[in-house]
């Protein structure tokens, strides 16, 4: 896992150049990705989940206040609590290992060895650069081995990892790596294609582009393995 004194460095531009020699506005919309791991302090879990959710419930109450918005208003003096509560059981949920999905694999009865493809998983994650949604489908496929796993289990994983502040390629590796760990197996492709809203929402306001990533590992790296999977996709 990278930490604050990784020398990281990235692309802006042609330019190769130390993220910590660049200013927030320097960065600007580009995209950073430093490493496959989310980046957690070694404390982040030093608190419980009622104790964050009153800490981000005083500081979101502090943001609407500082914007002009009147906390005693009967729409809004519940907004801070929502938005904590929603923050931590809901949609950054992920970053618990605790929440992680309980996989169970079973013995491959079928002596099935061929390509198992669950396509059009919907997710909604959230840009760690803006906090605002990423929404998307993800594609996922195996070749199994001595072992399956239950069709929703494919399905929570890709949930667990999108239930986060994410980029997409951490995101496409996180799953992917998952996936080989719990399979036991290197068969393994990943496809994610999603909007950002940091992207049609704001910044170039462009509403039609979309970001597709992925991953293929062991027999998928074989041209026809990929083309069999792409075909399942339509």
């Amino acid at each position: 896992m990278l930490d604050s004194h990784t020398d990281v460095t990235t692309l802006i531009r042609g330019n190769k150049i130390r993220l910590d020699e660049l200013s927030h506005d320097e960065i600007g919309d580009d995209h950073l990705y430093t490493g496959i791991d989310t980046p957690l302090r070694k404390d982040a879990f030093a608190l419980s989940d009622k104790e964050k959710m009153d800490k981000i419930a005083y500081h979101f109450g502090e943001i609407m206040h500082t914007l002009g918005l009147d906390l005693t208003d009967d729409s809004l003096k519940g907004t801070p609590q929502r938005v904590a509560k929603m923050y931590v059981q809901e949609i950054f949920s992920g970053l618990n290992p605790a929440n992680k999905p309980k996989i169970a694999l079973f013995d491959n009865k079928y002596k099935y060895q061929q390509m198992l493809v669950e396509k059009d998983i919907s997710f909604y994650s959230n840009c760690e650069h803006h906090f605002v949604p990423i929404i998307g489908k993800a594609h996922i496929a195996y070749i199994a081995k001595d072992k399956v796993i239950g069709l929703s289990k494919l399905n929570r994983i890709v949930q667990h990892f999108a239930k986060r502040p994410q980029v997409q390629e951490r995101m496409t590796m996180q799953i992917a790596d998952e996936l080989k760990q719990v399979l036991q197996t290197e068969h393994v492709a990943v496809i994610i294609e999603a909007k950002h809203l940091c992207v049609s929402s704001r910044g170039v306001n462009d509403d039609t582009s979309a970001t597709v990533t992925s991953f293929y590992g062991g027999k998928f790296l074989n041209e026809q393995t990929k083309q069999e999977f792409m075909h399942y996709l339509g």
